[in-house]
């Protein structure tokens, strides 16, 4: 989320014309029924609310256009496998530790000081606070896991700090005060002062919280925002100021704040966000960064900072969830092929350029200059599981399992306490001493002055459990795989428990119990991954054909007590090219088995003594891959052995050179890969994920 260049977080060039006059906005938001809605700021019907218990990841109990129902976080027990031990690191390292760093680095002094309980000045960016509501939300999914009394002791003890400082106005926010009052929700500062995204993320915070313990506390202090702040005096309407979200977030929280208390008004607010006010005078190259102020349907493709446009995605995919509008949805599908066609990293991460930290031209995936920022790749899951409820179609769920187990997963070290803002695809640590995301040549750090990636990170990993699952009319989705429970029920009622048992994803073996309460006809569609092209599926060890490789099998039947489902997936290891507009992988491969992609880190290789580096490498497409299972490698991995040879390094040629010059020799060595998600957990080396190769 740091930005530097010409497209600044703290300072936009100031835009002197605007889109559309005035009255086009005001005739179209009028047309949308917004007007009176805004202009007033009456409470609206309510409709029936979900018991807080029962909420999913996000609540689409009544969503009407949602083919697919969430499962509570609760419901969903992940038991010893290949997620617990980074969900209990989660709870036991990282949180705390957080926790920790941000009390150290006077995120909450900024609180305190408005209260009078702190002479410390001003510390942090002006998204700081939105660093404590991440780390509240990651607090609020855990609790929905299981009871942690100290945790939510300091919970508490933080969220009345919050409060404390929120204005008779509603208005609530650390950074804008004092001299910097003035400032509050001008233009220029909605482009680039990140009120409404540290408010979404109060709301999300305070939903998940809430979801979690009953407590309304920080959810009344973001209501208070929006109904006494926001909505009397920003909107479209004739006596109102206009929004730009300058950063996206607050639409997402918007309609999730609706589902939670059942009030519309906060659906069309958002619909009002995303259509853009032409009032704010913005420059063209503002629209694409920004990836708001613009109606969200006129867009074709993804461009500007990352996080912003997966964030945005986020919320129209909420708003057509509720609305159902057509123009939303066929938007929505063109910037989904556009991602996958153009702009999705192997690892499922996003984002091409530093600069900006922004999407780059279609098919520009550089590897060591890749951005790949943690939060877009969570972004990207967020994306695909609200497009996944909205369709029930695989490839999304594709897309989630890519991202969470390469681009996401690489995020937090093994030990939970370290992060990467960054993700790329390659690495030299002597090459990268500019990188401002390093320290001593490491690219994971405790701490960022913009520390938006590690609790992003733990509200992912705390709330994981909610996106195994999913109900429909007709029975129950299953999404992913690790060993589980879930004690859920189907939408008439009747009670289901649903066991996983596997090794997943070092086996491609997953066994399913089936225990519906009383026995009952419904489908459970099981995914069979993309990226296996050989499957079994056998319910009740009968052969069940019509498994397809990026599909749901649906399977019809009366279930009873203890059925099964056992699926057997191909795991073999493909060595992946990517598409020749891909300039910097051509003439290479990477190297993926089930969900997870391969790296090398030049620890790993035989001849890493030699001084050689990764220039030197080369694999062999005819090899044969090996993999086995190494329990006291990175807290146990799978290894790949693969054929290749070894050179001169790069260092040892001449800049330029005679294309007649003869190729250095080759000595035959054996590659060595680990997954991507693990690497950079030990001392710092070189890495790539795309490797040379030729024919053996």
């Amino acid at each position: 989320m740091i930005v530097k260049d010409r497209f600044s977080r703290r300072r936009f060039i100031t835009a002197t014309a605007s889109m559309l006059p005035a009255a086009s906005v005001y005739a179209s938001a009028k047309s949308m029924g917004l007007v009176s809605m805004f202009g007033t700021a009456q409470r609206a019907e309510t409709t029936p609310t979900t018991n807080w218990r029962d909420a999913g990841v996000i609540d689409l109990s009544h969503s009407p256009y949602a083919k697919l129902k969430t499962v509570p976080v609760r419901a969903v027990v992940i038991q010893d496998g290949f997620w617990s031990q980074r969900r209990k690191t989660n709870v036991a390292s990282s949180i705390p530790s957080m926790h920790d760093d941000l009390i150290n680095h006077g995120r909450m002094d900024n609180f305190k000081r408005l209260a009078g309980k702190s002479s410390e000045p001003q510390k942090g960016p002006v998204y700081s606070d939105s660093d404590i509501y991440k780390w509240t939300e990651a607090v609020g999914f855990q609790l929905q896991v299981g009871d942690q009394p100290e945790l939510r002791k300091s919970t508490d003890a933080m969220i009345r700090d919050v409060v404390a400082i929120q204005e008779p106005s509603g208005y609530l926010n650390t950074y804008y005060n004092g001299d910097k009052k003035t400032l509050r929700m001008q233009y220029d500062t909605q482009t680039t002062g990140h009120e409404l995204y540290n408010i979404g993320h109060m709301l999300q915070g305070a939903i998940a919280y809430y979801r979690a313990t009953g407590d309304r506390t920080l959810l009344d202090a973001g209501i208070r925002f929006v109904d006494d702040f926001l909505i009397p005096n920003y909107g479209p309407g004739a006596n109102q100021k206009a929004i730009v979200s300058g950063h996206p977030e607050i639409e997402m929280a918007l309609v999730e704040l609706s589902r939670t208390t059942g009030e519309r008004k906060y659906i069309d607010l958002a619909g009002y966000i995303l259509h853009g006010d032409a009032r704010v005078p913005l420059k063209p190259q503002q629209i694409v960064y920004m990836y708001c102020g613009m109606p969200f349907t006129s867009r074709t493709k993804l461009e500007g900072h990352a996080v912003r446009a997966m964030y945005a995605c986020c919320g129209a995919t909420d708003y057509y969830l509720e609305t159902g509008d057509a123009s939303y949805w066929k938007t929505l599908n063109a910037l989904w092929d556009d991602l996958t066609a153009h702009q999705l990293y192997v690892n499922g991460g996003v984002g091409a350029r530093a600069a900006g930290e922004a999407f780059g031209d279609a098919y520009e995936l550089p590897n060591a200059q890749a951005y790949g920022e943690s939060c877009a790749a969570i972004g990207n899951m967020m994306w695909n599981w609200r497009m996944l409820a909205a369709s029930g179609e695989a490839k999304f769920t594709d897309v989630i399992e890519r991202a969470l187990y390469n681009g996401i997963n690489s995020g937090m070290s093994l030990d939970g306490k370290t992060y990467c803002y960054r993700n790329p695809l390659a690495f030299d640590p002597a090459g990268e001493s500019r990188d401002r995301h390093l320290v001593d040549g490491k690219i994971r750090n405790a701490w960022y002055d913009t520390t938006c990636c590690p609790p992003n990170l733990e509200r992912t990993f705390a709330s994981l459990s909610g996106y195994f699952y999913s109900t429909s009319s007709d029975g129950v989705y299953v999404h992913l795989y690790d060993n589980s429970e879930m004690n859920w029920n189907l939408h008439d009622g009747t009670g289901l428990k649903v066991e996983q048992k596997t090794n997943y994803p070092w086996s491609g073996e997953v066994k399913i119990k089936v225990s519906p309460a009383t026995p009952s006809e419904f489908v459970m569609y099981v995914r069979i991954p993309g990226w296996s092209t050989k499957n079994t599926v056998k319910v009740n060890g009968k052969e069940f054909a019509g498994a397809k490789p990026g599909q749901y099998l649906a399977i019809r039947r009366r279930w009873s007590a203890d059925d099964t489902i056992d699926m057997q997936f191909d795991m073999t290891t493909h060595l992946l090219k990517a598409n020749p507009a891909v300039t910097e992988d051509r003439g290479r491969v990477a190297f993926q088995r089930g969900p997870i992609v391969f790296c090398m880190e030049h620890l790993d290789q035989p001849d890493h003594s030699s001084g050689m580096n990764l220039a030197g490498y080369t694999v062999l497409t005819d090899g044969v891959t090996t993999a086995h299972f190494e329990p006291t490698l990175l807290d146990g991995v799978m290894v790949l052995s693969h054929p290749g040879t070894i050179s001169k390094s790069a260092t040892d040629t001449g800049l330029y050179f005679p294309a007649s010059t003869p190729e250095a020799p080759a000595s035959p060595t054996t590659v060595r890969l680990i997954p991507y998600y693990a690497w950079a957990n030990r001392d710092p080396a070189s890495m790539q994920v795309w490797i040379p190769y030729k024919q053996a």
